[in-house]
């Protein structure tokens, strides 16, 4: 597979020692210092970001101790990582790219990415950082890039700080004027807060729930057990310490996880629930130790969420229809967006959805923050399970089911355009066919959907098809990855 440095909307994603080195961190460091600096002296606010009204009712964080020491504040920035073993090392570039460009950065150790997040809303912040890989292998890291409000910049800021970094000129600043470092270690606590203030806690409680739980040794580890611990549950924790070796592929999905399945049996367990490294993400496995997919953490969820309130939810062009038809159920309306956690939640402000979240096992309630969230999945789902008294088989059962598949192999740089151009052409004729190219393509049609798009954040390119039954759906992913290797063959 082609190994290349991925900047996009998703962040920097790379592999270490190889496309993501420390002077490349470092170098995003400044830019993104640089970034905030212009944004500082203009006054301006990030597309998205939260009113300076609305921001006044967070509580604030304890003053830095520039103020105390009599000089004058400067934007802060927060930054967290998670658990891989080359964190350090990128988050110590990061910062010195940042205290370079005169900004003040507050350490938050190891931590989730909502929970970083959340930290910028708590503490005022001009942005904040994570360095993380998600999802992707060891061998990778990454640098997120957060707004003032918590969730990921938009298109138009990425692409502004895409702009800054290859044109390589930074503001550096003299010994008297970078930025100084202090550290916060409160996040763990304040997300678990957050995220019992907005469910019943009593209820689950009352429950007493056996919950099996996969950290995968990552920055889950010690603020998920705080939650369950708050929700009154008996779990068994399975790699659990935040050492960052991961004890499988990263990537939750059916073929990782089959010792958390023999787990939720072993303990008689109601539910289990694993996340990747940086806890943003969710998937669920059923009280008979079946891997339900994680295309149903999004739709568990927002069913529990329309039992409650009325409003749009917002999910992106490769999630499965099943949102759709709860949506439907409920009398709400749907909003689709780009692939990408930035283009969800911007997608939510624009059009005031109350929820919102990507098929890939990430949830988004922009009451606590508006980023993916493991921790408010796993709160909703039991306090779902609770309300219901139903077990989370029975609760899958009442959506009705579709068959997604979802495949990647890998693409050479540039050629997805050719791809999508020449899968749209095959399909022209096709009764019923409707086009949607604002993220790859994605076709809609009378029997289902298929798409074809770059990956954001690994150089391979996926194509996803969503039937109703298994050999609709093998045959339009078939169709279309014919087309790309003739394409990428040439």
């Amino acid at each position: 597979m082609e190994d290349r440095l991925m900047v996009s909307v998703s962040g920097i994603r790379g592999t270490i020692g190889a496309t993501l080195t420390p002077r490349i961190a470092c170098d995003f460091g400044c830019a993104f210092g640089t970034m905030l600096g212009e944004k500082d002296k203009s006054g301006a606010m990030p597309k998205g970001a939260m009113p300076k009204s609305a921001r006044a009712c967070l509580p604030a964080e304890p003053g830095h101790a520039r103020a105390d020491l009599g000089m004058a504040p400067r934007m802060t920035v927060v930054i967290g990582r998670d658990t891989r073993t080359s964190g350090a090392m990128i988050q110590s570039a990061v910062t010195a790219g940042l205290l370079a460009t005169g900004l003040d950065v507050v350490d938050l150790g190891v931590v989730s990415t909502p929970g970083v997040g959340l930290m910028a809303l708590k503490t005022q912040a001009g942005g904040a950082v994570m360095i993380t890989a998600s999802h992707n292998p060891p061998q990778y890291n990454g640098i997120k890039f957060l707004q003032p409000n918590g969730c990921c910049l938009p298109a138009a800021s990425a692409n502004k700080l895409k702009e800054i970094w290859q044109a390589g000129r930074f503001p550096l600043r003299s010994s008297l004027e970078v930025g100084q470092q202090s550290r916060n270690g409160t996040t763990h606590g304040k997300h678990v807060d957050a995220v019992c203030g907005i469910c019943d806690t009593t209820l689950i409680s009352s429950k007493r729930f056996k919950v099996v739980l996969d950290s995968i040794n990552g920055s889950g580890c010690v603020v998920t057990p705080m939650l369950l611990g708050r929700l009154g549950c008996e779990f068994a924790h399975l790699n659990a310490e935040p050492t960052g070796l991961f004890a499988h592929e990263p990537e939750p999905i059916e073929k990782n996880l089959t010792g958390l399945g023999q787990a939720v049996l072993k303990h008689h367990a109601a539910v289990g629930f694993a996340q990747d490294p940086d806890a943003d993400r969710l998937v669920v496995v059923d009280e008979k130790g079946r891997f339900i997919g994680e295309e149903y953490t999004l739709a568990l969820a927002t069913a529990f969420v329309l039992r409650h309130r009325k409003g749009k939810v917002a999910t992106n062009l490769a999630t499965s229809r099943m949102i759709d038809d709860i949506a439907a159920a409920a009398g709400v309306e749907v909003v689709r967006a780009a692939t990408g956690e930035a283009n969800v939640v911007e997608a939510m402000f624009q059009s005031g959805a109350i929820f919102g979240g990507e098929g890939n096992g990430g949830v988004i309630e922009p009451r606590v923050v508006p980023v993916r969230n493991s921790l408010v999945g796993i709160a909703y789902i039991l306090q779902y399970l609770a309300e219901t008294d139903k077990t989370l088989s029975q609760l899958v059962a009442e959506i009705r089911p579709y068959v997604l598949l979802k495949t990647k192999f890998p693409c050479p740089d540039g050629a997805a355009p050719a791809v999508a151009g020449k899968t749209r052409a095959a399909f022209a004729a096709r009764s019923g066919a409707k086009f949607d190219d604002r993220d790859g393509l994605r076709i809609d049609l009378p029997e289902g959907w298929v798409s074809v798009r770059a990956s954001n954040t690994e150089p391979i390119m996926r194509i996803m098809a969503e039937a109703s039954d298994q050999q609709t759906a093998e045959q339009l992913v078939a169709q279309v990855r014919k087309i790309a290797d003739e394409v990428i063959q040439k």
